[in-house]
């Protein structure tokens, strides 16, 4: 009787003990990019759903690259069961990922800035990538502009690239400059150069390049902090009527100020949606689904007229 006594006690306490939830550790380029606060957002409420943990680190800056390695070694202390990852640059953080890979950990690819390629010559293995389709993201940069320019247009064009080197930023240089020159091969890309995600630094490349192309007429920036650093030189510069300046993001800064009616618009990268199923794809993993190795979140053109209507159904996940 007390030996029955004994084991149903002990089946009764493993019953009641709470099962203990999976921790992920998401690591990003930098929250002071209204772009990562709201992937932020995303990944609080897809591990909210998912029934996760999670915790979260970043740097200074999406151009601190050292400073993000050593904080992914850091992150690896406390074993988390999987590694979601925004890399500054495609080769940056290889060995921390490899690590993780060792540990026994998966590691998640978040916003595209890994290259599938370069990661398994260097022993990384990436369980999926998510984030945007970044060359059609540039892609619709330039639809747009020759929407508002013509398919007839002519003139000179400023593409102000990411960090060298950054995948992310190439991909969308690439998409917006090869659908230029289907759509409109009279707009004319003169300069292509890296602004390295930097405002100002996108600022002072417009005032070089429209001092030497005084009848510039467009410009691309492939994120939204670049384009607005590169719509105040226009606007100081007296031609906010002579050129369109496209951005990548969607972010809140960037949805002000094309409210406001300065920027034109810009390539909304929903990062709040990219945050969310990041989540909810690794916790589905885990169980056992099946998951794509290359997840694309939808892209769309932010303007004055489509915030304005404030129909589209998309717009719900502009943050």
């Amino acid at each position: 009787m007390i030996k029955r006594l004994a084991v149903a006690m002990v089946l009764a306490s493993s019953f009641a003990m709470p099962v203990q939830a999976e921790t992920y550790g998401v690591l990003m380029k930098t929250l002071s990019n209204p772009f990562w606060g709201a992937m932020e957002l995303g990944v609080r409420e897809g591990a909210q759903e998912a029934g996760v943990e999670y915790y979260l680190q970043a740097v200074e800056s999406d151009q601190a690259a050292e400073p993000q390695l050593n904080v992914c070694n850091t992150m690896l202390e406390r074993k988390p069961d999987a590694m979601i990852t925004a890399a500054i640059n495609s080769t940056i953080l290889l060995p921390c990922l490899k690590r993780a890979n060792s540990m026994g950990i998966p590691v998640v690819d978040l916003d595209g800035n890994l290259d599938h390629k370069i990661a398994a010559d260097a022993g990384v293995s990436i369980s999926f990538s998510i984030g945007s389709d970044n060359e059609a993201a540039g892609a619709q940069g330039a639809e747009y502009l020759v929407s508002k320019l013509g398919k007839g247009a002519k003139g000179p064009v400023l593409v102000i690239e990411g960090l060298s080197g950054n995948i992310t930023g190439q991909k969308r240089a690439r998409g917006f400059s090869e659908r230029l020159t289907q759509l409109a091969p009279g707009l004319k890309v003169v300069a292509s150069l890296p602004g390295d995600w930097d405002r100002g630094k996108a600022a002072n490349i417009t005032n070089d390049t429209l001092t030497a192309n005084p009848d510039l007429v467009g410009i691309f920036a492939a994120n939204d902090g670049m384009a607005l650093g590169a719509i105040e030189t226009v606007y100081a510069a007296g031609k906010q009527n002579q050129v369109t300046v496209i951005g990548v993001d969607g972010n809140s800064d960037a949805v002000k100020s094309i409210k406001s009616g300065r920027l034109n618009a810009s390539v909304a990268q929903l990062p709040y949606l990219v945050g969310k199923q990041a989540v909810e794809k690794v916790a589905g993993m885990k169980k056992g689904a099946s998951v794509e190795k290359f997840i694309f979140v939808p892209t769309m053109v932010l303007t004055k007229d489509i915030l304005d209507k404030g129909t589209d159904s998309m717009l719900q996940y502009v943050k």
